[in-house]
């Protein structure tokens, strides 16, 4: 097994991502930042540890099912219908409150 180091993050890479994400970092969450982003990056680097010379590559970790249903044509709602309970409707329309100016 190999001793891993610690990773670190250099407190100008977490500015170079602040200012990609438009976020405006005090120098104190900088240093957190880097510290914390170092500590994350330690633990996914401790998969390294794990031995998987014989477990099959996969896309998911549980077996997955298709869960549609089969498309099939209905018939749709007759309009008078669909209108019966709207709270206002006209020539065959819902209204709707008017959202943009």
């Amino acid at each position: 097994m190999e001793i891993l180091t610690k990773m670190k993050i250099t407190k100008n890479e977490v500015i170079n991502v602040s200012k990609l994400a438009r976020l405006d970092l005090s120098t104190e969450l900088i240093d957190k930042f880097a510290d914390q982003v170092g500590n994350i990056l330690d633990y996914v680097d401790t998969l390294k540890q794990v031995d998987t010379t014989n477990i099959s590559p996969t896309s998911h970790s549980i077996f997955l099912i298709n869960a549609f249903r089969d498309d099939i044509q209905h018939d749709h709602l007759d309009r008078t219908l669909a209108l019966k309970n709207a709270p206002q409707e006209e020539d065959g329309y819902f209204v709707v409150p008017k959202i943009i100016n």
